[in-house]
């Protein structure tokens, strides 16, 4: 598997400039809160698809600081970007109160090739070993005691046994199972902000300006 090219938000050379005048005719006067259960399954189903563009941005760095082509990644970049990246991918499996999350069914569903449902697994398995409070996940340590030349007791000797640090193909696989997924959660997101609207385009004029205001701030 590998981490398919993502579009990087570039403008090509040739393309028209954007239209101000329209940029501002896309900004809605008055937003609206919506705490139906249909509009609070769709901010359920953006949280899931931010978390899996948040292990996609993450899968980038990793196989950009492992090709870097130093002989010794940074670490402590490495621990940062895999653990948040195990942290978001399980967080989009989390059943919710509204049954948002992703199951092994959406894996299975990717159609991607190999044992993707058993990488699902794992990714699964260690991050119940980063986030464990208990554990250190990245060595474990002894204690022994240190003998002379004659078998006698010279002193105390920590040592310690690294774990292996997570390498590109992982990285990789991570990122093809997080793509495919995001594209399936995209898919309902947009079904599910087509019930939504229907919803909201019922309702009275009076009973619209009856709901509490959403405060938006538009990026420049």
């Amino acid at each position: 598997m590998s981490v398919p090219q993502q579009d990087s938000g570039a403008r090509p050379q040739d393309a028209p400039a954007p239209d101000p005048a329209a940029q501002d005719r896309a900004v809605p006067a008055v937003v609206r809160r919506l705490t139906s259960p249909a509009a609070l399954a769709m901010a359920d189903l953006a949280a899931v698809f931010e978390d899996l563009q948040t292990v996609l941005r993450c899968c980038e760095r990793l196989v950009t600081e492992l090709d870097a082509g130093r002989p010794e990644p940074d670490d402590l970049a490495l621990e940062a970007y895999w653990t948040t990246a195990l942290l978001s991918y399980t967080r989009c499996f989390t059943p919710g109160p509204r049954g948002t999350g992703l199951t092994e069914d959406d894996v299975t569903a990717t159609e991607l090739p190999g044992d993707v449902v058993g990488w699902h697994q794992m990714l699964m398995q260690l991050r119940e070993r980063v986030a464990d409070p208990g554990v250190n996940p990245r060595e474990s340590f002894s204690v022994g005691a240190s003998q002379d030349a004659s078998g006698h007791a010279e002193g105390i000797a920590v040592a310690s046994t690294r774990q292996p640090s997570v390498d590109a193909v992982s990285v990789r696989q991570t990122g093809a199972v997080a793509y495919a997924l995001s594209r399936i959660v995209d898919e309902r997101l947009t079904a599910q902000q087509g019930v939504v609207f229907t919803a909201v385009a019922a309702m009275a004029r009076p009973a619209l300006d009856k709901l509490a205001l959403l405060h938006l701030t538009v990026p420049e």
